[in-house]
């Protein structure tokens, strides 16, 4: 059991999404950042689709009733267990009675924190166990089912832990760690002196019934990643994007990624959590790779948005399987009574 001391801002059960139900106008939902809840189910042992906690930027405070095994995903979360710091991607192995409090990273103002991570997910062996709900563990926060009792997490809430897969010596044995994404080249900024979140994107299907000046600003310009901005979609403020000829559209299908410019001319990116539908025009769509950067990118952070190919976004998705595929290897054949033990 995962006892709830102190749930944060906004903390949550999620899996990998809950799909199959658009026709009932039911959002995939799931965890913004699937890479980072992957890796870390994949480093305690678990299927990559396990739930697990999707924490809002930190300030979080859990206790632990049972020895288990935890990973967390994401970076720069400042996080202890029983006051010792903790890293994310390591595999840590958990005593009992065990607290994990979690803090926000170094900020640059009050009302940026934190700077480098937005979510962090904390995976436990065996997963958190509630019950599914049309195929899945996600809390849908708008609807009001699945996860735990359908809402946000709140103190005094206790979570069930699973059954663990992993061996006893698997789940009790020394801690370890791998390369974070970061420096397996899926960084969330270029470089360390990078100020923005590059975001590659496919021309969506109205592209062209936008201004030559607006298409060009696209490109060309920073995007502020406003405060008014959440799991259903990411506002962004910029420069005005015109359509060419103002037309009304027919409500179709949307998904995660979608770029969407209502009449304000402020472009929304869909999240997990956005509607089924829109009548918005369309001027592109981020590719699947690079959704997790956007639900790591904090509040006011600036974006970049980069032309790329079908193949380009094929290519980047790809290189993140190969990432967790890394990960999966290098579990498989870990040798538990040499793996290094964690001193920090």
């Amino acid at each position: 059991m995962i006892d709830i001391i102190q749930p944060g801002m906004l903390a949550s059960v999620q899996d990998m999404g809950r799909y199959g139900h658009r026709r009932l106008g039911i959002h995939p939902g799931g965890a913004l950042n699937t890479l980072a809840l992957a890796s870390a189910n994949l480093l305690v042992g678990n299927p990559v689709d396990a739930a697990g906690l999707e924490i809002t930027m930190g300030v979080a405070e859990l206790r632990f009733t049972r020895a288990t095994r935890i990973a967390l995903g994401g970076d720069d979360i400042g996080a202890t267990l029983d006051g010792k710091p903790i890293a994310a991607c390591w595999s840590i192995p958990v005593r009992a009675g065990s607290i994990l409090k979690l803090s926000l990273a170094a900020a640059d103002s009050p009302e940026q924190a934190p700077r480098h991570s937005m979510r962090t997910y904390l995976a436990v062996a065996g997963g958190i166990d509630v019950p599914l709900v049309l195929g899945s563990r996600s809390t849908d926060l708008k609807a009001g089912f699945g996860g735990h009792q359908g809402r946000a997490l709140k103190r005094g809430d206790k979570l069930p832990i699973g059954d663990a897969q992993a061996a006893a010596a698997a789940v009790h044995g020394p801690a370890f760690g791998v390369r974070s994404p970061r420096w397996s080249g899926l960084a969330l900024r270029a470089d360390e002196h990078s100020q923005h979140v590059t975001l590659r994107v496919l021309p969506a299907p109205e592209f062209d019934q936008f201004s030559k000046s607006a298409r060009e600003a696209l490109w060309s310009d920073t995007w502020r990643v406003t405060p008014n901005s959440n799991r259903m979609g990411y506002r962004l403020e910029g420069p005005e994007l015109k359509r060419k000829q103002g037309r009304d559209m027919l409500s179709h299908g949307v998904v995660p990624g979608v770029i969407q410019v209502p009449p304000s001319g402020q472009p929304i990116i869909l999240m997990g959590d956005a509607q089924t539908t829109g009548g918005y025009p369309k001027i592109g769509v981020i590719i699947g790779a690079d959704l997790w950067k956007l639900a790591q990118a904090p509040l006011n952070a600036t974006l970049r948005l980069e032309p790329c190919e079908m193949a380009d976004a094929l290519a980047a998705a790809e290189e993140q399987q190969r990432y967790l595929d890394s990960i999966r290897a290098t579990v498989a054949a870990l040798d538990w009574s040499r793996a290094t033990l964690y001193k920090k």
